[in-house]
């Protein structure tokens, strides 16, 4: 089918979450009945049987079943080399789609077709918001809120947690720097011009890198609060000291390539101050087992630094 006939390619990128990623395409078929798109579905590696249980259940989805685990980016990229849509939604494996939001989300887009990149609504379980489908850019001043622990403890502040975007309920139509990828409409071409991922990213990070660029390309993100899924979030990511390690890898990567050398390194070493500061907290607080993690954290500072010196700069003259 020619890309002018098919309006959508839905990418999914799943690594050992086989029940939560069935649960994810069984929601997807039955809320999207009325507009016609395709399925790619990438799976990582997986060893709980995720390729086998996909490939049996959703046999008209186009499977690849990778030998190895390539990362979340690249996973989507190379799904996004065989996409026939006019667009590309990439989905999580932790979501489940409610009340039509795929259908919801198109159709928003179709009506603000000069945005290019689009985001919807996301819920826990219970149905309480799911900050994570957007935020706003990062700055030095965020990052301090977050090392500081002030973002934390005043969620609700959007001077103290700007990146959070204050006590907006995701409830409104809006214009925001970064989409997650757990939700994320663009148009292919877009994604094309943008090329995809940057492949310095291997899992986090790699959505706000796209969103930015794409700022830069003159697209803008825009939120449809009627698109609204389930998204556990983190389900792929067992260990928090890992989670926090690839986390603060893919800030330092970030910082460098958007901020420039100077600013970038401040960064970093807030990213140290936010260790720290955790691990103080945590001795001072006695909770033994967020302490072994936390420090388990601050030791492999060495693993972001790194990824801040290989990282590579947008703007050589910063």
């Amino acid at each position: 089918m020619s890309s002018a006939r098919l309006p959508l390619s839905v990418i999914v990128v799943s690594y050992e979450t086989r029940e939560l990623t069935l649960a994810c395409l069984r929601s997807l078929y039955a809320e999207t009945p009325e507009l016609d798109f395709e399925l790619l579905v990438v799976d990582n590696a997986s060893t709980d049987g995720s390729a086998q249980a996909i490939a049996a259940q959703f046999p008209e989805a186009r499977l690849m079943a990778l030998e190895s685990n390539i990362g979340f980016g690249a996973a989507n990229n190379l799904a996004a080399q065989e996409a026939q849509g006019r667009r590309i939604l990439l989905l999580n494996p932790d979501t489940e789609i409610r009340d039509r939001a795929v259908e919801r989300l198109v159709a928003f887009a179709d009506e603000h077709p000069q945005a290019r990149l689009f985001g919807g609504r996301t819920v826990f379980p219970d149905g309480s918001l799911n900050r994570g489908s957007c935020w706003g850019a990062p700055t030095l001043w965020s990052t301090f809120c977050l090392a500081a622990g002030w973002a934390n403890r005043f969620q609700n502040c959007a001077w103290l947690h700007p990146e959070g975007l204050g006590a907006w309920q995701r409830d409104s139509v809006r214009e925001v720097a970064i989409v997650s990828g757990c939700f994320l409409l663009i148009d292919t071409e877009l994604w094309h011009a943008l090329g995809g991922f940057h492949p310095a990213f291997f899992m986090y990070g790699e959505d706000a890198d796209l969103c930015l660029r794409a700022r830069d390309l003159g697209a803008r993100a825009l939120i449809c609060p009627e698109a609204e899924i389930m998204h556990l979030g983190g389900a792929s990511e067992r260990v928090r000291a890992d989670k926090m390690v690839r986390l603060f890898t893919a800030k330092a990567q970030m910082f460098r390539m958007h901020w420039g050398r100077v600013r970038g390194r401040i960064g970093v070493a807030l990213l140290d101050l936010w260790a720290l500061w955790r691990v103080v907290a945590l001795k001072l607080a006695r909770r033994r087992a967020a302490l072994a993690q936390w420090r388990d954290v601050l030791a492999r500072r060495g693993e972001w630094h790194r990824a801040f010196a290989e990282a590579p700069l947008l703007n050589p003259r910063r």
